[in-house]
């Protein structure tokens, strides 16, 4: 069976949480500064190869070691095909370092303390027939990165925001879901990339600042390499100009996401245990979670020393 290749570009489905602000600012590295510039359609993509050693494990946690770093390999339905294929190629090579296309996945968490997680989900594998697609234009751990350059609240390093393109089947679909499918499938993916001297400064939101006069993010299209164990991107080509109006997308509304969050909170706080009644209360027999207070220990009197 041969391997799958990616077939569309489309934003990927990363988990990403925006609550709390962050003041830190952008860590950079030296990149070339000599740029590329590609005539290419304008739309919202993440999308790159990595090597590395494959590990199915048996309870359906894959992950993929790239040097000595491991991350999550996720997996869609509808790549299923793939991953099958995947499977069958390690068990008659015996090779598990292998060469896969994949959408990167950046997770981040609310407190600013709890750094941001890189994973992958898997779209294809090279076994070197796809000289004029994905695989075949980018080396290994190089990615195409289509989206808004800005900071978001959790993160102190620059992303580019992944959103999903629109098109008018997705808007009908999104028209007849409920609102927690509907907030899962815009949720867009904040990719972070080290951008040295960029052209254009990130967006970042100033709360003291009128709407009217926030500006905007401006819409980039990079090439990008993964650095393992600092989990971010780095710059490597502007692969086309910078665009002040980014492409139609998808975003989940701020009503969608507040009925989301409320429905999450009650399902919380309906699962969590009943609150210990407030008082004192006397140990039965029947009862062995009530442990009695340990009492301090008492110091002998000392003896009083009489005469003979």
């Amino acid at each position: 069976m041969a391997s799958a290749e990616l077939t569309s570009l489309e934003s990927t489905q990363a988990v990403s949480t925006v609550e709390t602000p962050s003041d830190e600012e952008q860590v950079n590295v030296d990149t070339p500064s000599q740029t590329e510039i590609e005539s290419t359609a304008a739309i919202f993509q993440a999308v790159g190869v990595i090597t590395g050693s494959i590990n199915f494990s048996s309870d359906g946690q894959s992950t993929v070691t790239i040097g000595s770093y491991e991350y999550p390999l996720y997996y869609s339905k509808r790549q299923w095909d793939v991953l099958n294929a995947l499977k069958k190629e390690i068990e008659n090579t015996g090779n598990h370092n292998q060469r896969l296309v994949v959408y990167p996945k950046a997770i981040h968490f609310p407190r600013k303390e709890q750094p941001h997680r890189i994973a992958f989900q898997l779209v294809g594998f090279d076994r070197g027939r796809f000289d004029k697609t994905v695989s075949g234009e980018l080396e290994d751990l190089e990615f195409k990165l289509s989206g808004l350059w800005q900071f978001i609240p959790v993160c102190s390093t620059p992303c580019i925001s992944v959103f999903r393109n629109f098109s008018n089947e997705r808007l009908e679909f999104i028209k007849q879901s409920e609102p927690a499918r509907k907030v899962k499938f815009m949720k867009a993916s904040h990719i972070p990339l080290l951008w040295k001297d960029a052209p254009v400064r990130p967006f970042r939101f100033n709360p003291k600042v009128a709407k009217e006069e926030q500006g905007r993010a401006v819409f980039v299209t990079v090439k990008a390499k993964f650095l393992p164990g600092r989990d971010v991107f780095g710059f490597v080509a502007l692969t086309a100009l910078p665009q002040e109006a980014a492409p139609r997308f998808l975003k989940a509304s701020k009503e969608d996401k507040a009925t989301v969050q409320s429905a999450a909170k009650k399902a919380q706080r309906a699962a969590a245990p009943p609150a210990p009644k407030k008082g004192k209360s006397k140990a039965t027999s029947q009862d062995n979670t009530s442990v009695p207070r340990t009492k301090p220990l008492t110091k002998p009197k000392p003896k009083l020393k009489t005469g003979e």
